[in-house]
């Protein structure tokens, strides 16, 4: 490859990984050793967050990845010379320009010579992003790029193919956190036997398993019911699962631990509605009354829970309202220096991110506008201040901004909290009957989920949560 493309990729890396670190609270990498670190490698992944999820690929794995990117990101004389110099291959698809179908063969080609080469190229096998959770299908792309060009070389290339799971904890919002989950590599060699006179069987067989490995990295849930049941679970019981689980073995990162345990408690939700479908709706109904009444009260289901310890939700409250007094001049110097980028970043995502598609785009327009917007404000604001009071104070007042900024938000969520707290505490002290009502309620609800996980840990039972 090029030098000069070789540095500029490994600036535009530097510079995405930390406006990663910004946006995003936490970038987990769990089994990043899977990852192949010579030889070719068509990293597969599934695709919730649109360009975003380029940005945490690249930034999760030490190597180049030469990703393949829909044709309308190069529409801007600019931003194309930039993805180019990047290596990003553009790719056309039917949606894009149906008359421009040909051009496929080229991306093909494109991919072929990076990875003959003995270099990554990532691809997301889904063809779409999607803002929920579930896999889509795979389509086959991926496995006839890697089939043929293992053919052509006799099954003698070492081709790997990579999968890799994105799990975002809240896409949207920043300070979020997100996963990169690798899987076991797959050996295209392993697929290329009767490729001659049996290609699509043997595409289909590398693509179904394709599906499988990233599958298996994420949480799938392919029914919205027991996607919402799942996530009861969740709201309800996960710290007492937590400790309880005998899933994880080994010291692992929170936000891995949390999709193990989430994928075990969709299997044993499906293994009951398959056993006992009707215990499983009669769990739902009562979970969606329970939560019905909570939205009338307007009160959590966290604040309910510490309503037996009154003593301890009056505390709670107390220490926010004490840490927002001592926190408000930092936080207002920080929000006086934020709020002008701030405004101009939500001004970009409410102009760029297309309808039904915002919570996709939030995170790619924010992350890209971000840098450009945050990084010109604070840098004129620095040059300023150098040209009024000189060095260093200067180099003290352009490390406070990004510093104070970041406690400027946190501290807007915390009183964000803490005013929802104090409501919560009024509600329930107010109307202590309906309390103690949801109270039993609540526990019915738990005690039927404890119930259930002892039945699926029982040596008969086939799921163990």
């Amino acid at each position: 490859m090029n030098e000069t493309h070789t540095k500029l990729y490994r600036v535009m890396r530097r510079l995405i990984g930390l406006a990663l670190g910004f946006y995003f609270r936490r970038i987990e990498r769990f089994h990043a050793e899977r990852v192949p670190a010579t030889g070719p490698v068509l990293f597969v992944s599934n695709h919730p967050n649109s360009v975003t999820d380029s940005f945490i690929i690249g930034a999760s794995v030490p190597r180049k990845v030469n990703f393949v990117a829909t044709v309308q990101l190069f529409r801007l004389p600019a931003v194309k010379w930039l993805l180019t110099q990047c290596g990003v291959i553009p790719i056309n698809r039917i949606k894009d320009d149906p008359r421009a179908m040909r051009t496929v063969a080229d991306t093909f080609a494109a991919c072929h010579r990076v990875l003959e080469r003995g270099e990554a190229v990532g691809i997301f096998p889904e063809g779409i992003t999607y803002d929920d959770s579930r896999l889509k299908e795979i389509k086959s792309g991926a496995a006839r790029m890697a089939l043929e060009l293992e053919h052509r070389h006799g099954g003698k290339l070492g081709l790997q193919v990579a999968p890799v799971g994105l799990t975002y904890s809240a896409k949207e919002l920043y300070r979020s956190d997100v996963l990169a989950h690798f899987g076991e590599p797959i050996r295209a060699a392993d697929y290329i036997e009767g490729y001659g006179e049996r290609r699509k069987e043997c595409i289909t067989r590398l693509t179904e398993e394709i599906g499988r490995r990233l599958q298996s990295l994420i949480l799938h849930i392919p029914q919205l019911e027991h996607e919402r049941v799942v996530a009861g679970v969740k709201r309800l019981h996960f710290d007492r699962l937590l400790m309880g689980s005998g899933i994880v073995h080994e010291p692992i990162s929170p936000r891995a631990q949390e999709l193990l345990l989430t994928q075990q408690i969709a299997e044993a939700v499906a293994h009951v509605y398959r056993v006992r479908p009707g215990q499983a709706c009669a769990w739902a109904a009562k979970l969606d009354f329970y939560e019905r009444q909570l939205k009338r009260l307007n009160i959590s289901d966290e604040a309910l829970a510490l309503f037996s310890g009154r003593q301890k939700l009056f505390w709670r409250s107390f220490g926010w309202a004490f840490i927002a007094i001592l926190g408000a001049p930092i936080a207002l110097y920080g929000w006086a220096h934020r709020l002008v980028p701030f405004a101009m970043v939500k001004w970009m995502i409410r102009r760029f991110a297309e309808p039904g598609r915002q919570k996709v785009q939030v995170s790619t327009t924010a992350i890209a506008g971000g840098l450009v917007v945050f990084g010109i404000c604070y840098g004129f604001l620095t040059l300023m201040c150098h040209r009024w009071f000189g060095w260093p104070f200067s180099l003290w007042y352009a490390l406070s901004l990004p510093v104070s900024g970041m406690i400027a938000h946190y501290y807007l969520r915390e009183l964000r909290k803490l005013a929802a707290g104090v409501r919560n505490a009024v509600v329930l002290m107010r109307a202590p009957a309906a309390a103690r009502r949801l109270l039993g309620l609540r526990a019915e609800l738990v005690g039927e989920v404890d119930a259930v996980r002892a039945e699926l840990r029982r040596p008969e039972g086939r799921v163990e949560v």
